[in-house]
């Protein structure tokens, strides 16, 4: 084998992936689609009409990894990215890394004091930023201890960072890098504290695009992927970007905040094989279709879509099952994490459980384990561990972290899980937001994807409160589908459905009712926001 190549065996169960011994992962991800004819091929569909080309994006990679190169960076430094999707945020990312420099996509949703913290933790050499978010960023540039060498928006004023590629080289070699290297960063979303450097290596992509986006969902070349999650983090950047460059496929770039009406006019317009989505927007997009078919507006043309996949939170069986009831397609639930860059456990095409994550991805091994760190019996309760070679190395500059996270090549994923007799895994909560109640554990997410159920909630989240006594109960958070509704009569009605569907102990005692609930930008409800209320 030559320099920066991937064998795949797929003839061993799970493939098996092998590399050579110099290695930057740009090259098979970019560099290769020329070699193997995808030159005049669109990889990039814009929702504003831009569309590049296979060769196009080979090109402004390199001129990206120039434009680097010539600011007088150093291998190994740090680039803050906070671009939106768009064509400049593949630029950037892929010349980076083919250059030697370490790439790292921030939520665009972070406000100036997310920035600034990031920016002094991660002694980044540059930041580039839309000029969406030059409020937030330019605010935490003038407020950091130590600034960045260099900060450049990607477009719109003289001397930006497009301005600059049209100058720039259309040839440049590979740094030579290892499978092992520090590839690029992802900051965790913060939802227990403040964001965490997710440090990568340059097989991690690979993994995932290989043993996910191949062995089980089953991208292939004339798939076109649209993901409403966003490419900053790791269940977007592998949805919309590696899976379909892996794969020789096409994806669509939407830059604004996915609506239900947003994505279905996306949908009928680009006519998408794989939707990628979350629970929470699966329920206003179940609300939209219902009011659709309850009225005389059209119902959305969803039929190019082929399989649909969900992660962020466990997807409630009913969201599944009114899904496919609307469009004919399944929604393939999983779980993944920014530690291990993405899904790990999932249902397939041919193997759906409703209400489960499914089963462990090939190449993945998980074990469920007490307090204590001994596993459990199968069908009990307990904390997922899982390895694989996309885990991440280490959270930069936290030792602490790191050393409770990754324990002798197991990630803790900080998930309650327990695996059925047939080998499917059942999510029961985050473990910090278990409680006990009797005595008895107790998982939120149970009583939440009850509550769901009920033809007038659209979303739920559940917390532990202390009672008049100091002992903990769940309290329900809950948003209905019509704000107009009496709530003391919705309550009546939710807690005889509660109780009717659960074990006696696990029915909220308290109901509030909101126009929205507090999330993180990948859709993740934020429980410590309402346990503070």
């Amino acid at each position: 084998m030559g320099k920066n190549t991937v064998i795949i065996d797929t003839f061993s169960r799970p493939a098996k992936i092998e590399f050579t011994s110099e290695f930057n992962v740009a090259v098979p991800f970019i560099d290769r689609h020329l070699d193997e004819g995808r030159r005049e091929k669109i990889i990039i569909h814009t929702t504003s009409g831009e569309k590049v080309t296979y060769g196009q994006l080979f090109e402004r990679v390199n001129q990206s990894g120039n434009v680097l190169k010539s600011i007088g960076l150093d291998p190994g430094d740090r680039i803050l990215m906070v671009v939106k999707d768009s064509p400049e945020f593949f630029y950037l990312f892929w010349g980076a890394i083919k250059a030697g420099f370490i790439p790292v996509p921030l939520n665009t949703l972070f406000r100036c004091n997310d920035y600034s913290h990031i920016i002094e933790d991660s002694e980044c050499a540059a930041v580039f930023y839309s000029p969406e978010f030059k409020t937030e960023v330019e605010s935490a540039l003038a407020q950091v201890s130590r600034s960045p060498d260099h900060s450049c928006l990607t477009e719109g004023v003289s001397g930006s960072f497009l301005e600059q590629l049209q100058s720039a080289s259309l040839e440049l070699d590979a740094a030579p890098k290892s499978v092992n290297d520090d590839c690029f960063w992802l900051y965790s979303s913060g939802t227990t504290g403040k964001p965490k450097g997710v440090v990568h290596s340059h097989r991690d992509m690979v993994v995932t695009s290989q043993h996910y986006g191949i062995n089980t969902l089953g991208v292939r070349e004339e798939d076109v992927c649209f993901s409403a999650a966003k490419l900053f983090f790791a269940y977007g950047l592998g949805n919309a970007m590696t899976f379909p460059l892996w794969s020789g496929a096409s994806c669509i770039l939407f830059p604004e905040r996915p609506t239900p009406q947003s994505t279905f006019d996306i949908i009928k317009q680009f006519k998408p094989s794989i939707f990628f989505g979350v629970p929470t927007l699966y329920a206003a997009q179940l609300k939209e279709l219902k009011s659709g078919s309850d009225s005389s507006n059209a119902i959305p043309d969803l039929s190019s879509i082929r399989i649909a996949v969900s992660a962020g939170e466990a997807l409630p069986a009913d969201i599944l099952r009114r899904w496919k009831e609307h469009t004919k397609t399944d929604i393939l639930d999983g779980i993944g994490s920014t530690e291990a860059l993405h899904i790990f456990i999932s249902n397939s095409p041919d193997d759906i459980r409703a209400g489960s994550s499914g089963r462990m991805v090939p190449g993945y091994d998980a074990k469920i384990v007490d307090e204590n760190g001994k596993e459990v019996s199968q069908g009990e309760e307990g904390r997922l561990l899982i390895r694989g070679d996309s885990t991440c190395k280490y959270y930069w500059n936290n030792e602490q972290k790191t050393a409770e996270t990754i324990e002798g090549g197991w990630l803790h994923t900080g998930d309650s899980y327990h695996q059925d007799e047939e080998g499917y895994y059942f999510y029961g909560g985050r473990s910090d937001d278990m409680m006990k109640v009797g005595g008895i554990w107790c998982s939120p997410f149970e009583i939440e994807a009850r509550l769901v159920e009920h033809p007038k909630v659209l979303e739920a989240a559940v917390v532990g409160r202390e009672d008049d006594s100091g002992l903990i109960k769940p309290e329900a958070h809950v948003v209905l589908n019509d704000s107009d509704e009496e709530t003391e009569s919705v309550t009546a009605e939710l807690l005889v459905h509660c109780k009717s569907g659960l074990a006696p102990y696990k029915y909220p005692r308290w109901f509030n009712f909101a126009e929205q609930l507090p999330k993180t930008a990948t859709g993740k409800i934020q429980r410590y926001k309402l346990r503070s209320n």
